[in-house]
């Protein structure tokens, strides 16, 4: 059985909405990559965009072949969402899910690249 090195950084993290989808994957820890995105708020789940210059939290997980295929379906891979290597700030390598395109969300980038702070601030 082929297993992937997945980062997550919203709605997949572990108390999230999301989280059950990771069906038991193994944890492999917290995590932020390199600070190369720019993290968005996309109202009720965040986007992770390349060309930034931020590290975005996350967790890190085990995932076999079911669940990756479980995933890309739910992250609607390669359409909205992209299943790409990138580069964690501790210099190992993960898969995560990448937006596809940008749109004018960009003026509501999380500049702290925390969905879960985020999640917890109350919005004016």
């Amino acid at each position: 059985m082929s297993r992937i090195l997945l980062f997550v950084y919203g709605s997949l993290l572990s108390g999230e909405p999301g989280h059950a989808l990771l069906g038991g994957s193994e944890s492999a820890g917290s995590a932020r990559t390199a600070p190369a995105f720019d993290l968005l708020d996309l109202g009720d789940y965040p986007a992770m965009a390349r060309g930034g210059h931020t590290a975005i939290s996350g967790e890190l997980y085990w995932i076999d072949s079911a669940t990756r295929a479980r995933l890309d379906e739910f992250e609607r891979h390669p359409r909205l969402y992209r299943r790409t290597r990138i580069a964690l700030e501790d210099g190992r390598v993960a898969q995560s899910y990448v937006l596809c395109r940008r749109t004018k969300t960009e003026d509501r980038r999380i500049e702290h690249g925390d969905w879960r702070l985020t999640r917890s601030t109350p919005r004016s």
